[in-house]
């Protein structure tokens, strides 16, 4: 889907890392795969803690077209998750993870945990996603910039609050999560960076932030957007998780148009359906 270019930025000087470069060859965005293999996650808890029913779901998506699975371990939603070790983290990975990556799709370790991320970029991974945008573990910085590999900045609260400006909070977020990349030697052309749809938000300010994507053109970096079965879909049309996918879809599809590279979603084949034939009928013009 061609969407307006993003204003010109110093750190968007240097190419794409190769990951990268191969994710935006197209004119709509790659599609990034959900597989959570934990017992409570918000959109399919427990579904595929099996690792039996984790790889056929990863099998799946590849069919359907996933360009990336996004691998996590640890339930992140807003409301009611657990933390856990990293210990816990790495037994539910480790029957999972390696196989996923001998499957020859691309794979990104879904963690807020540097020493997890350490161990699935030793395993075959390609990609890190921190939902706290390096700034929640201290050594996520130095582990991504000594593996090379890309990583997703997703913005971050540890509560919504309403009555901030949540552009203006995501912006300054970011930049103190580049300025944490810099010093540690991350290259700016690795970085993708995430708004964090549903998390520290209110529902009125992700679709704010959906809204405004391109007020972060400013940083000259691709964006990721996950609206998948997100809870602001249910405030307009109340659903529930697996009852929203014509909401994603709608928001994935806005979110391209705004300039989205990567759509992380839980229903691949719809996802792809939908972008390749927005893209089609754009072509057309």
């Amino acid at each position: 889907m061609t969407a307006t270019p993003a204003r010109a930025s110093q750190t968007a000087a240097a190419p794409h890392h190769p990951l990268l470069q191969r994710l935006f060859t197209r004119d709509y965005p790659a599609v990034m795969g959900v597989l959570n293999v934990t017992p409570d996650s918000f959109s399919d808890g427990g579904r595929f803690v099996a690792p039996d029913q984790a790889l056929a779901q990863a099998r799946r998506m590849i069919a359907e077209g996933a360009d990336i699975l996004d691998i996590g371990a640890e339930s992140t939603r807003p409301y009611g998750s657990q933390p856990i070790s990293a210990e816990v983290e790495l037994q539910r990975l480790h029957d999972v993870l390696p196989a996923v990556v001998a499957m020859g799709a691309p794979v990104s370790i879904d963690t807020m945990k540097a020493s997890v991320a350490a161990w699935a970029l030793g395993q075959g991974a390609v990609m890190a996603n921190d939902v706290w945008g390096l700034q929640r573990d201290p050594d996520m910085a130095r582990v991504i910039a000594e593996r090379g590999a890309p990583v997703v900045v997703m913005h971050n609260r540890d509560a919504a609050d309403p009555a901030i400006d949540i552009i203006a909070d995501m912006q300054t977020f970011f930049a103190r999560s580049l300025d944490i990349a810099a010093r540690a030697g991350i290259p700016a052309a690795h970085i993708v960076l995430d708004p964090g749809i549903g998390f520290g938000k209110t529902p009125e300010q992700s679709m704010t932030v959906l809204a405004r994507l391109d007020d972060l053109d400013r940083f000259g970096l691709p964006l990721l957007v996950g609206a998948s079965r997100k809870r602001f879909i249910a405030t307009v049309t109340p659903s529930e998780p697996d009852q929203r996918l014509g909401g994603s879809i709608a928001a994935h599809l806005l979110a391209a148009q705004r300039g989205a590279k990567i759509i992380r979603a839980h229903d691949v084949a719809e996802t792809v359906q939908a972008l390749r034939v927005a893209s089609a009928i754009e072509s057309r013009r």
